[in-house]
């Protein structure tokens, strides 16, 4: 059965690679790649003779087509996502286009921004005692939300909110935020987080609406919403010498 493997290329940078993912674009012999979102260092990590093919103009039936013929060709095939081709990747059309032509796929994950923005800035993003959930959404825009998955809902919750694809909408995210957490609450604001031009800042919410605006932000840019990111010297159970587990009875 030909195969097709489904890459994720990270947040940006070379050596965030996967050792699996970097195997694979090196031996691929087709790299279809998302242009407008991954870096070109990336895709030059394939041998000079492959045949690299740009997505950011083609449409989902454009797509399929090249893969399904490449691969029919009996070529070792790379769709080459960002960051992780698990969140936000549209990948499960793709998978299901390709199971309908009789093609099996593999997925390699990849390293999402919201891991990259929070190890840049050494935080941890589940503090004991103060916040153990992370959530990963979006603002709606033309995708839309289900209902119960409202922003107003989520921020309910006062956990970590990573918010993706949501820079053209930070006014009003802004605004339904803060009807949950303190204005002080640290955000931070990444911008093409892991690429060379990387812009990473922790501001409080109250500020976020305004300085997204003056950095003029509109794309590629992560919000992480958090007590967390604040400084604090709260310590887990784990290592405390008052905590009995398994490896360390009293």
């Amino acid at each position: 059965m030909n195969r097709i493997s489904i890459v994720g290329a990270g947040p940006g940078a070379i050596d965030l690679l996967t050792l699996r993912a970097f195997e694979r674009i090196q031996n691929a012999e087709v790299l279809i790649w998302t242009d407008s979102l991954i870096s070109p260092e990336i895709v030059n990590l394939a041998p000079k003779n492959c045949l690299k093919i740009k997505t950011s103009s083609l449409t989902l039936e454009e797509i399929l087509e090249i893969l399904i013929t490449e691969s029919k060709k009996g070529k070792q095939v790379v769709r080459l996502h960002d960051g992780d081709p698990c969140l936000y990747g549209a990948i499960s059309e793709q998978i299901c286009g390709l199971a309908e032509a009789g093609i099996d796929v593999d997925v390699i994950p990849g390293i999402s921004a919201y891991q990259a923005a929070a190890t840049s800035l050494k935080k941890e993003l589940t503090i004991p005692g103060l916040v153990q959930t992370i959530v990963l959404t979006r603002a709606p825009g033309r995708t839309g939300m289900p209902e119960k998955e409202a922003l107003e809902n989520l921020a309910s919750l006062r956990a970590t909110l990573c918010l993706y694809l949501s820079a053209r909408h930070v006014e009003e995210a802004e605004e339904i935020l803060l009807n949950h957490y303190l204005p002080e609450t640290p955000v931070a604001i990444g911008y093409r987080v892991g690429w060379k031009d990387e812009w990473l800042q922790i501001v409080d919410l109250k500020d976020m609406a305004s300085i997204s605006r003056e950095k003029k932000l509109i794309r590629t840019t992560l919000y992480i919403i958090s007590p967390a990111l604040s400084k604090t010297k709260q310590r887990s159970k784990l290592y405390s010498p008052t905590h009995q587990h398994l490896f360390r009875p009293t």
